[in-house]
């Protein structure tokens, strides 16, 4: 059964968009996107663009059809569980593996293998991603956390919301950072022209990425990454942005002979646990991929006291799997 809402503008200038994930707090601003788009947002009775700018006593009619029918399969695929509560589990998620069903990935995802250990997940926005908080990309490997009930989901994705959740993420990036320490504070959107990616846009959406760099090789830095917002490709457009680009990410920068993949790992997590209120932390170990590449950038390099940088030696490079 459809499920419809009113609202009453109470502000001039805002976006319809922004006003209605403000006053809907359980709705994703990429749903409410596609509500308005589909025709099931109505502003004064008629449809409307979601960039409309509302004016006072503007009345706005969101609908919320049913989800759709959607059937995930449970997979016996083996995950790598750091923590397990009556509320939430945290995974170390492989690179590789999908965090959710989406067109074109229907099975062999993170929610495919965690259905098989949990037969039951809460319903999120969307069908196809039951107990999903938040996501990592494909390739970046790490911490994700999964909802086992409605309510931790709810606990876990106000925290999201009000950005009290602490993230970091191990990059290492090409070229050698001027600052030992700083911040990328650049609005993201999606790239107009290449639907796939996104960029840095000033009608975007606020995003601010600090980091401490931890190691310098020759041509290459390893960093700790931290988001403070959670948008779409966040750190990798962010250090791309800068001319840093993650190793090995061949969306926004190119291949590399170090290692197969992104070079970028999801290392701490810091959170409230739902029930009991306690801040908890946990870490996942650099992967051997990722561990190979580090050790062959380490063995190829020497330290140049003069110059205090790193110079390539002649010794050559064993490239990770």
């Amino acid at each position: 059964m459809n499920q419809r809402m009113l609202l009453t503008a109470d502000i001039a200038g805002l976006r319809l968009d922004v006003f209605i994930a403000q006053h809907l707090p359980r709705l994703s601003r990429s749903f409410i996107q596609k509500l308005i788009t589909d025709g099931y947002v109505l502003l004064d009775d008629k449809p409307v663009r979601a960039g409309l700018k509302l004016k006072v006593g503007n009345s706005i009619s969101v609908t919320v059809p049913p989800p759709a029918p959607c059937d995930i399969v449970a997979e016996d695929i083996p995950i790598h569980i750091i923590y397990e509560d009556d509320d939430l589990l945290v995974v170390n998620k492989p690179h590789g593996m999908t965090t959710h069903p989406a067109p074109g990935s229907m099975s062999h995802t993170l929610v495919n293998a965690v259905l098989a250990h949990l037969p039951v997940l809460p319903e999120s926005d969307s069908p196809a991603r039951p107990g999903i908080v938040h996501r990592l990309d494909k390739d970046t490997s790490g911490l994700i956390l999964i909802a086992k009930t409605s309510s931790a989901l709810a606990s876990l994705s106000a925290q999201f919301k009000s950005r009290t959740v602490k993230k970091a993420y191990m990059a290492l990036v090409r070229g050698k950072l001027k600052l030992s320490n700083g911040v990328i504070d650049a609005p993201i959107g999606r790239d107009r022209t290449r639907r796939q990616r996104m960029t840095i846009d000033t009608i975007g959406r606020p995003a601010r990425t600090s980091y401490t760099v931890l190691e310098q090789f020759h041509g290459y830095t390893l960093l700790e990454a931290r988001p403070e917002t959670g948008r779409t490709h966040q750190i990798r457009v962010h250090l791309a942005s800068i001319g840093h680009s993650v190793v090995g990410d061949v969306v926004y920068g190119s291949k590399s002979e170090l290692v197969g993949r992104q070079f970028l790992h999801a290392i701490r997590l810091s959170f409230m646990l739902p029930t009991t209120k306690e801040i908890v932390e946990f870490t996942a170990p650099l992967p051997s991929d990722l561990q190979i590449a580090l050790e062959n950038l380490r063995n190829s390099s020497c330290w140049n006291e003069i110059s205090k940088s790193y110079c390539l030696c002649n010794k050559p490079l064993k490239l990770g799997k």
